[in-house]
C-alpha cells in the first residue's frame, strides 16, 4: 500500500477531536458551506484535507470558542487579514498514512465507510446544516474517560447563545419547552456549552423555514435512539482502554454517524422525490 498525501474528513476529526471534544463531521461540513474551508476533492467527489487545511479549522475553532465570534466575523478577517490563514500550497500531512483502495481501482467501498455523507451531500446539498442536530460522537466516547477540563469560554449564557445561533428569546425557550436544550442552572444563570450552540444552530435554520420545535422535537427523539444504538456497538472498544481500542471506537463512531446521515437523507430523497421528477 502506497503512501496517501491527504486526509479524508474522518481522520481530520480523529485529529481535532482532543483539543475540540464537540467538533463533529456535520460542523466540519458546514464550515465548508460557510465558505471557510475549501478542500480540495477527489475525481469521485470526496474531501482532500492537507495539513493547512486542518490548521485552517484549528483557527476557525479556537475563534469561536474563545472570541465569540460568530462565522461571518470570522470569514471576514481571514480575508482582511486580521486573522493569518494557514492555507496555501497544500503539503502532505504528517506521518504515514495508507493509500486508499478507492486511489488505486476505483472501489469506493470501504470510502464510504469514512466519507459516506459525501454522497447524502449531492443527493441533498442542504443535509450538512440540518445534520447538526446529531450528538456530538465525542459525548459517548468521554463516557469511559476522565472528564477533559474544559475552556472557560465553552459556556454560554442565554443571551449569547441567542446572538451566536440566530435566535429570539421565545425560540429558545420553544425550544427548550420541547427537550431539544436544556442548558445549566435556573433563571438569568443558565449557561449552555458548544454541544448546545451546535443544537441552536441547527434549529435556527429550521425555524427560519417555519419548522417548530414541537417538529423538532422528533429530530431529538431519533438521534438518542441513534446515539444509544452506536454506544452499544463501540462501550466494548472503549472498555478496553487503550489507544488501539479508542482510536477503533472514534472510527466506528465516525461512520456509523455518517452513514445514519446518508440513510436518513437517502430515505427523505426518496420519499418525496415523486415531487420532483419530471
Amino acid at each position: 500500500m502506497q503512501e496517501r498525501p491527504y486526509l479524508s474528513i474522518g481522520e481530520v476529526l480523529g485529529l481535532l477531536l482532543e483539543e475540540f471534544p464537540d467538533v463533529t463531521i456535520s460542523k466540519i461540513r458546514f464550515l465548508e458551506s460557510q465558505g471557510l474551508i475549501d478542500p480540495e476533492r477527489t475525481a469521485s467527489g470526496y474531501r482532500k484535507f492537507y495539513d493547512n487545511d486542518v490548521d485552517l479549522l484549528r483557527v476557525i475553532l479556537r475563534e469561536q470558542r474563545e472570541n465569540f465570534l460568530p462565522l461571518r466575523v470570522i470569514r471576514d478577517r481571514l480575508e482582511s487579514g486580521a486573522i493569518e490563514d494557514p492555507t496555501g500550497p497544500t503539503t502532505p500531512p504528517q506521518g504515514i498514512r495508507q493509500q486508499h483502495p478507492d486511489d488505486m481501482n476505483g472501489d469506493v467501498s470501504g470510502e464510504l465507510l469514512r466519507e459516506s455523507g459525501d454522497t447524502a451531500q449531492r443527493i441533498q446539498p442542504r443535509a450538512d446544516t440540518t445534520a447538526e442536530i446529531v450528538i456530538p460522537p465525542a459525548a459517548a466516547l468521554r463516557a469511559s474517560e476522565p472528564a477533559p477540563q474544559h475552556h472557560r469560554h465553552d459556556s454560554f449564557a442565554a443571551g449569547d447563545l441567542c446572538q451566536l445561533a440566530g435566535l429570539t428569546e421565545p425560540q429558545l425557550a420553544e425550544l427548550e419547552s420541547f427537550g431539544l436544550l436544556a442548558g445549566k442552572g435556573t433563571g438569568d444563570s443558565t449557561t449552555y456549552n458548544s454541544g448546545d450552540l451546535a443544537i441552536a444552530q441547527a434549529a435556527a435554520g429550521f425555524m427560519n423555514l417555519g419548522i417548530g420545535g414541537r417538529h423538532l422535537k422528533a429530530w431529538r427523539q431519533a438521534a438518542e435512539r441513534e446515539a444509544s444504538l452506536f454506544e452499544q456497538m463501540i462501550l466494548p472498544l472503549l472498555r478496553q482502554r487503550n489507544p488501539q481500542a479508542r482510536q477503533q471506537a472514534v472510527d466506528t463512531l465516525t461512520s456509523l454517524t455518517e452513514l445514519g446521515g446518508e440513510l436518513r437523507s437517502a430515505i427523505v430523497h426518496s420519499a418525496l422525490s415523486h415531487h420532483l421528477d419530471g
